[in-house]
């Protein structure tokens, strides 16, 4: 049965492994799978296609949405301009 007065907790540590991700690198990783995957598939004798990446066909997608954005935030003006203009007519009439 031991007492400890003076007993303090060891202060605890964070230890987390750096992570560096270099764009470069993993395309030519996957570059190379590729080329990997088409060469076997040339020495087996079967004809199969390259499926490309989903990370450029996002970016794509929403380039073509852009436009209805474009059109809503043209419309969205366009009403705060014309509550703008009939306040003002209304606040002009009520000075008058």
């Amino acid at each position: 049965m031991g007492l400890r007065f003076f007993h303090l907790p060891k202060h605890k540590q964070f230890n987390m492994p750096y992570r560096f991700y270099d764009p470069d690198k993993e395309r030519m990783q996957e570059r190379e799978d590729r080329i990997r995957q088409e060469l076997e598939l040339e020495k087996s004798g079967e004809s199969g296609g390259y499926h490309a990446n989903i990370k450029g066909q996002f970016r794509s997608a929403t380039h073509k949405r852009s436009r209805t954005i474009d059109e809503a935030r043209r419309n969205m003006n366009r009403r705060l301009l014309y509550i703008i203009i009939i306040l003002a007519i209304l606040f002009y009439l009520l000075l008058k």
